[in-house]
């Protein structure tokens, strides 16, 4: 099936951007553009597409609004400059299916788009890893205790707890990306956990994660919870 996308951001050059990005998947059409809230509201409601990007500073009505009136009939993707934790605290509690960083990159935009569509919320890693970071200092550390993982594998989730894509995590242990994907199915296996997110919750909690190591880096996605229960 094909996912049918509306983009709505004021900005024309944003707009062509992403049609650009999104047409060029087989499995994706841009449906429409619309150039601020009011209209993209009207739109959505009119060709009623699978997903809707929403920047967030939009005239009439912004991106928060949209979400907050489109939820949960139509699936919300916040992309944004901005990266205020009120921001994406307000677009998730709007019901938004994923808040992503414009300068996250195109794979990120594509996968958000798949993400949503099969129920999932991406949050750009940037914003991720300093949510979860946050776990070290609201709270003593859980001791290093025993756990089932190789030591390969330890290094695979201290660089998922980073933020880090599969490619981005075998460019740094020179391994190929399948090899890393195979290892974090390993891992998810093991800890019984749902998605990258579970998985760098818990190196944070358990310590394996340090919090200097996420200044260094510019990931590109990390999976979250369900959009849609």
């Amino acid at each position: 099936m094909t996912t049918r996308i509306l983009i709505a951001d004021d900005q024309k050059d944003i707009r062509s951007g992403f049609r650009l990005i999104l047409d060029s998947q087989p499995d994706m059409t841009v449906v429409g553009e619309a150039a601020d809230g009011e209209s993209a509201v009207a739109l959505a409601r009119e060709l009623r597409p699978d997903v809707v990007l929403a920047d967030i500073r939009m005239p009439r009505l912004d991106g928060l609004e949209v979400t907050r009136l489109l939820s949960p009939q139509t699936r919300v993707v916040v992309v944004t400059t901005f990266d205020l934790d009120e921001y994406v605290h307000t677009a998730l509690r709007n019901g938004a299916c994923g808040f992503l960083l414009k300068r996250s990159g195109p794979a990120l935009l594509i996968e958000g788009v798949r993400a949503a569509m099969a129920g999932d919320t991406l949050i750009s890693p940037q914003i991720t890893v300093r949510l979860l970071s946050r776990l070290t200092q609201e709270g003593p550390v859980a001791p290093p205790a025993a756990h089932p993982l190789t030591e390969r594998e330890v290094e695979i989730v201290q660089r998922v707890a980073r933020g880090l894509t599969n490619a981005e995590i075998g460019a740094e242990l020179f391994i190929s990306a399948g090899t890393a994907k195979t290892h974090i199915a390993n891992v998810q296996a093991k800890l019984g956990a749902r998605n990258r997110v579970g998985i760098a919750a818990w190196a944070w909690e358990h310590g394996i994660a340090k919090a200097e190591e996420d200044t260094h880096q510019e990931p590109s996605g990390l999976r979250g919870s369900s959009c849609f229960t």
